[in-house]
């Protein structure tokens, strides 16, 4: 019963979050009050404020699943022996693939227009801070254990032999470092293939450059984090 009861209230969530997208793409999200919202979707103030805390939240909830998604990509690496740094470059190159709105490449002009709402609004902006702020922790306590290694031997960064624990692997604020830096640079990538298609490159245009610019990233973050 408690399944079909969490069912039930995420398909309300859901409900809610698509009523007041359309009208925030429709008229602007500072044109749209809650009580519009709560009107459209055919529920009490109330009754939509136990749902989301925030208005924000409404627009936002679009990317609740992924909140804690590099947390998940390394804790499944770290129990399959893969580097997380491997992982999560793997697993954007993957999204990138299959154009997830979160890489920024997706042409669909509602996704763009989501995400220009997104980045565009301030009060969004500063609501995904954070969004950002909790995938950061989530991601750094999911770091927090001894480094992993990468093939053939080699240490994933550092000059460590593979198999070894580097300084900090196991050390909180290293990990919280090294998180940060992480989100950072999903933030920017993604930033930049919005910028892009947005500026009129097609899709696939910008997709070889997306992937050149992951790859690199990637490289770069490796060179200096024990991960």
């Amino acid at each position: 019963m408690s399944g079909l009861r969490e069912l039930k209230k995420e398909r309300t969530r859901r409900t809610l979050s698509d009523t007041a997208v359309e009208l925030f793409l429709e008229r602007g999200f500072d044109a749209v009050s809650v009580a519009e919202i709560a009107a459209a979707a055919e529920v009490s103030k109330p009754t939509l404020f136990r749902y989301f805390p925030a208005k924000e939240d409404l627009a936002l909830y679009r990317f609740a699943d992924h909140e804690d998604e590099p947390a998940r990509v390394v804790a499944a690496a770290r129990a399959a022996g893969v580097p997380p740094l491997d992982a999560l470059r793997d697993h954007v190159l993957a999204g990138l693939e299959r154009r997830d709105p979160v890489t920024g490449l997706n042409g669909d002009p509602r996704v763009l227009a989501f995400l220009r709402l997104l980045y565009g609004t301030p009060a969004l902006v500063a609501r995904m801070s954070a969004y950002q702020g909790r995938s950061e922790e989530a991601l750094a306590a999911a770091l927090g254990g001894p480094a992993l290694r990468g093939p053939a031997g080699e240490a994933q960064a550092g000059g460590e032999p593979a198999g070894g624990e580097s300084e900090g692997g196991d050390d909180p604020l290293a990990a919280r470092l090294a998180a940060a830096q992480i989100v950072a640079v999903l933030r920017v990538l993604a930033h930049e293939n919005v910028r892009r298609v947005e500026a009129g490159e097609r899709v696939e245009e910008v997709l070889p450059g997306a992937v050149a610019a992951t790859e690199l990233a990637f490289r770069r973050l490796a060179e200096g984090l024990p991960y």
